[in-house]
């Protein structure tokens, strides 16, 4: 074989070398865009269950001390680290959310401190919103929630006047703004308390708690 011929066939073997490179690559790819997409449909699939508590922590007395059982971490945590005599569960807000989503939610409700006689029906207005829910895993492979741009915030009832006794007056109050802005993390399914909030005269307080898991349905 003459030297020309040489150089031919050396260039065409590089040919098929580069070649069969460029599909395997190719071919890589396109495995590599094909388990991402499979693995972000799987996660857009994904539902969770949210659920947040609205505890309120008084020296007075409560009507009703019951609070639900899946709570009782939480309040023997709280009993021993804040001066509070009682507890009472004012709201339990129950969603469901897709995975790396957010919501966002509303509400007119009682009032969160105890209120006096002459003002006992006065509501509350509350906002519970989280920029993006999220489940994934910690350093340690353990299965995680993340809260990221959680925010809370209630305009409550202050008395600033009393009622007169010898007219129809109606004692004069105003709305006063609380709230809690953070990121949060938590394991799956484990309530965990995201802060408290002092409200009204009374020296009452109310208490978040937060827990989420994955739906079964």
């Amino acid at each position: 074989m003459n030297s020309k011929r040489l150089l031919k066939f050396v260039a065409f073997v590089a040919c098929l070398i580069l070649i069969s490179f460029s599909a395997a690559g190719v071919r890589a790819q396109a495995t590599a865009s094909a388990a991402t997409n499979q693995q972000d449909n799987a996660s857009s699939e994904i539902n969770l269950d949210t659920q947040m508590y609205l505890i309120v922590g008084t020296n007075q007395q409560v009507e009703d001390p019951r609070l639900p059982a899946s709570l009782d971490s939480v309040i023997k945590q709280l009993r021993a680290t804040l001066p509070f005599k009682n507890y009472r569960l004012a709201a339990t807000l129950i969603n469901r959310v897709q995975n790396e989503s957010r919501f966002e939610l509303s509400w007119i409700g009682g009032p969160l401190a105890n209120s006096s006689p002459s003002m006992p029906a006065t509501p509350s207005f509350s906002q519970f919103k989280v920029r993006n829910v999220k489940l994934t895993r910690n350093s340690e492979g353990q299965q995680i929630v993340q809260m990221n741009g959680f925010n809370f915030g209630a305009r409550i009832p202050i008395q600033t006047g009393a009622a007169v006794a010898s007219t129809s007056a109606a004692p004069v109050f105003n709305y006063e703004n609380t709230g809690l802005a953070t990121d949060i993390s938590m394991r799956e399914g484990e309530p965990v308390i995201v802060g408290t909030l002092n409200v009204g005269p009374s020296g009452d307080a109310i208490i978040l708690v937060v827990s989420a898991k994955r739906t079964q349905r």
